[in-house]
C-alpha cells in the first residue's frame, strides 16, 4: 500500500498535535500535570447528576436520550437565553447549541473562511483556535497583548495594514494561556474598532464565570451584539464529560452555523442539554460556580506560593484574577520545549509557550518573537499539595536549565 500521508489534504497535512499531547496526560500515573486546562474533578456535581438520572431519566428519556434539533432543544435554549440575560444583561437574538466551544469555532471557520482569508488573534492565544484557523488555511496574524489583554492600538495598526480580516478571535476573561483580563476600557475600544471596520469579533468566554472574586466586566457580546459572536462552553463551569457549548451572535450569522452543523455531527447530545437545563432551571448553577471559584482561587494561591518559593529572580509569571492558567517567562536563552523529556523524568508536565503563537505578526510590536523561553502552567486540576510538590520539581528543572 502507498504511503497515505501523500494523499492527505493540505489542511490535514499541516495540522498539529498539541491538543492531543495535552489530553494524553489526563490521569497519567505518577505525573503531576500542569499541562491541560482540566476542571477539578472534585467539584463535579456528581450527586445532582446521579439523583437526576435515577429520579427523572425514565420520564425524560424521550428527550435526554433522543436526537435533538440541530440548533438545540428549544427548552434548553430558552433556559440558556434566560441565564445569558441574567449574567450578561442581553437576551440573544440568535442562539444555537454546540458540542463544546471548539465545535463552535469549527463551524465559524467552515462558514466564513476561505483559504488565505486573514484572521487576527491576540498573542499568545489558545492552541485550539490556532489549529482550527490553520485547518481552514487561514492567514493568521498575531496582535500584541499584555496583562490587560489585547492592545487596541496594536489592533488598530493591524486593521490599517494588509487586507481586511474576516474576523478577530479574542478571549477577554482570564485568557488561555496567560490569564490576562481585558480591561473595561479596552473592551469598549475593541468593539468601537470592530464597528468602524466592519470586523466580526469571535469572543470566547470559556472562563468568564470563573473569576476568583466573582467580579465581572461587560462581555464584548453584550456591548456589541451586532458585530460579536460569543462562543461559550459548559466544559469548564460544569464538566467536560458531555460536550456542550453555545454560539450567540448576529441573526444573519447563526442560521448559517446551524446549517454547517448539519454537515458535522448534526446535533449536540440530548443528555447533556437535559442535564444542563435541569441545573439552570433548578438554580443549581450559581452554587456550582461559587464552589468552582473558591476552589480555583485556593489552587492559584498554592501555585503562586510555589513559584515564589522555587523559581529564581530570572523568572516572572502572570497573576491571573480567575481561570485556570498562569504564564511563566524565563531567561531568553531558555528552551522550554527541549526540557519536556527531562520534565517527564521528574514527574511534572507543562506546555511550552511556542505552540500558543501564530506564525505571523500583524505589526512590529506583536511581541511574540521570543517564544521558547515561556511556558503555560494550569493549576485547575491539581490539589494544593500536588501543586506544592509539582512546583518544587518544576523549580529543579527550570532553575537548573537557566543556571
Amino acid at each position: 500500500m502507498t504511503d497515505l500521508d501523500l494523499r492527505l489534504a493540505r489542511r490535514a497535512a499541516g495540522s498539529g498535535d498539541e491538543l492531543s499531547a495535552i489530553l494524553s496526560l489526563v490521569n497519567a500515573p505518577g505525573l503531576i500535570t500542569f499541562s491541560g486546562g482540566f476542571p477539578a474533578h472534585e467539584i463535579f456535581p456528581v450527586e445532582f447528576v446521579r439523583d437526576l438520572a435515577t429520579g427523572q431519566l425514565a420520564s425524560g428519556a424521550q428527550v435526554a436520550l433522543q436526537y435533538t434539533p440541530t440548533e438545540g432543544l428549544a427548552s434548553f435554549r430558552a433556559a440558556l437565553a434566560d441565564w445569558l440575560l441574567a449574567s450578561q444583561g442581553v437576551a440573544p437574538e440568535a442562539l444555537m447549541v454546540t458540542s463544546g466551544g471548539i465545535e463552535a469555532l469549527q463551524l465559524i471557520c467552515r462558514t466564513l473562511l476561505d483559504p488565505g482569508d486573514r484572521v487576527l488573534v491576540e498573542s499568545p492565544t489558545y492552541v485550539g483556535a490556532l489549529t482550527a484557523f490553520s485547518g481552514f488555511e487561514a492567514r493568521i496574524d498575531a496582535v500584541a497583548a499584555d496583562s490587560d489583554g489585547i492592545d487596541p492600538d496594536a489592533l488598530a495598526a493591524a486593521l490599517a495594514a494588509g487586507p481586511p480580516p474576516k474576523l478577530l478571535y479574542v478571549i477577554p476573561d482570564f485568557q488561555n494561556p496567560t490569564g490576562a483580563w481585558l480591561t473595561t476600557e479596552r473592551r469598549h475600544a475593541l468593539v468601537d474598532l470592530a464597528r468602524q471596520h466592519g470586523l466580526l469579533v469571535v469572543e470566547d468566554v470559556a472562563y468568564r464565570e470563573l473569576g476568583f472574586t466573582g467580579e465581572q466586566r461587560p462581555s464584548l457580546w453584550s456591548l456589541a451584539p451586532d458585530v460579536v459572536v460569543q462562543v461559550g462552553t459548559f466544559s469548564k463551569i460544569l464538566f467536560p464529560g458531555v460536550r456542550l457549548g453555545w454560539a450567540a451572535g448576529p441573526p444573519a450569522l447563526i442560521p448559517h452555523l446551524v446549517r454547517a452543523k448539519q454537515n458535522s455531527d448534526q446535533c449536540a447530545g440530548g443528555f447533556g442539554q437535559w442535564l444542563a437545563e435541569s441545573l439552570l432551571r433548578g438554580d443549581r448553577l450559581e452554587p456550582q460556580l461559587a464552589l468552582a471559584r473558591a476552589t480555583y482561587a485556593q489552587r492559584w494561591a498554592a501555585m503562586s506560593a510555589g513559584l515564589s518559593k522555587h523559581l529564581g529572580p530570572e523568572f516572572s509569571w502572570s497573576e491571573p484574577g480567575g481561570g485556570f492558567f498562569t504564564w511563566v517567562t524565563g531567561p531568553r536563552d531558555l528552551d522550554t520545549t527541549a526540557l519536556l523529556p527531562r520534565a517527564r523524568d521528574l514527574g511534572v508536565a507543562f506546555v511550552p509557550g511556542a505552540p500558543f503563537h501564530a506564525a505571523r505578526t500583524a505589526s512590529s510590536v506583536a511581541g511574540d518573537r521570543d517564544r521558547h523561553h515561556t511556558l503555560r502552567l494550569a493549576f485547575s486540576a491539581t490539589t494544593p499539595d500536588e501543586i506544592a510538590e509539582g512546583t518544587r520539581r518544576l523549580g529543579l528543572l527550570l532553575t537548573g536549565a537557566a543556571s
